[in-house]
């Protein structure tokens, strides 16, 4: 469930009146009823509208729009970085991708938490196998959250711990920021699997993403028990109806997903390894 609520409001317009050639009586008469009619047919529409609105942005579609947000951030704040600083290059041009990458940019830790938090769902749409994930991550994005009453940037949170020596240390915000991204990046990897099969099953594409991912960096006893789990994940049309989306419109979400998650994860890695922080653990 997420931390954050979006509340939305739309008020019907007032419609204008129209102007008959009848007695006076008729046309208030006629004005009456018209207006009226025109305000239930303008309620009708907004209440159609507004129900249309609700019923497509499901828990997929926030993710989506969510992390496009924080990639868009990013970008912005990479372009005003290498705006106040640029590097001067002799005798060639630097295309505008290349100088994006080059700068480190900025990315709000309470706007990435926002984002994070809705990705608990899509967690808890896998069931048991995936438990502990779901488990482990929302503790770390909780422990973010907090952090983000301290800290403006995840920059911040690396630098801090960094300077103190407590990086890896278990509890640690940037031991807890590495975790999160771990399990954005899981499931981007679940995604791409699932995508590249039409397989009704979801054991090959969770077990192939799991191994790439995350299984690294668990126990022997946490990788057997979620290796175990893999048979009791949802079958493809299950976990198409628990998102509330069909195959065409979670192949466009999913890859919405894929493409503005990965720059953030790509981000996150460069604030431990610009620091001379490896990434094997």
């Amino acid at each position: 469930m997420s931390l954050f609520d979006r509340f939305r409001s739309q008020a019907p317009s007032t419609p204008k009146s129209a102007t008959m050639q009848k007695s006076r009586y008729d046309s208030d008469q006629f004005f009456q009823e018209t207006t009226q009619g025109q305000a239930t047919t303008t309620t009708i529409q907004s209440q159609t509208a507004m129900a249309e609105t609700t019923r497509t942005q499901t828990a997929l579609s926030e993710v989506a729009e969510a992390f496009e947000e924080l990639a868009d951030n990013l970008r912005k704040s990479r372009r005003k970085k290498n705006a106040e600083s640029p590097e001067e290059v002799e005798g060639e041009e630097v295309a505008e991708e290349e100088e994006e990458e080059e700068g480190e940019g900025e990315l709000r830790l309470d706007s990435f938490c926002q984002a994070c938090s809705l990705v608990s769902v899509l967690f808890s749409c896998l069931g048991l196998a995936f438990k502990f994930a779901e488990t482990e991550y929302v503790a770390k994005v909780r422990d973010l959250v907090e952090a983000s009453k301290t800290f403006e940037n995840l920059q911040n949170v690396v630098d801090v711990d960094a300077a103190n020596g407590t990086v890896r240390t278990a509890g640690s915000h940037s031991r807890n920021l590495r975790r999160v991204r771990q399990g954005l990046d899981l499931i981007r990897g679940i995604f791409e699997q699932f995508l590249a099969s039409d397989d009704n099953s979801l054991k090959d594409a969770a077990t192939t993403a799991y191994a790439q991912i995350c299984a690294p960096y668990h126990t022997w006893a946490i990788r057997t028990a979620v290796y175990a789990g893999m048979y009791t994940l949802p079958t493809r049309e299950q976990l198409l109806a628990r998102l509330e989306e069909d195959e065409q419109s979670a192949e466009k979400k999913m890859n919405r997903y894929i493409q503005a998650s990965l720059p953030v994860i790509q981000y996150i890695d460069r604030l431990y390894t610009s620091r001379n922080i490896t990434l094997d653990w």
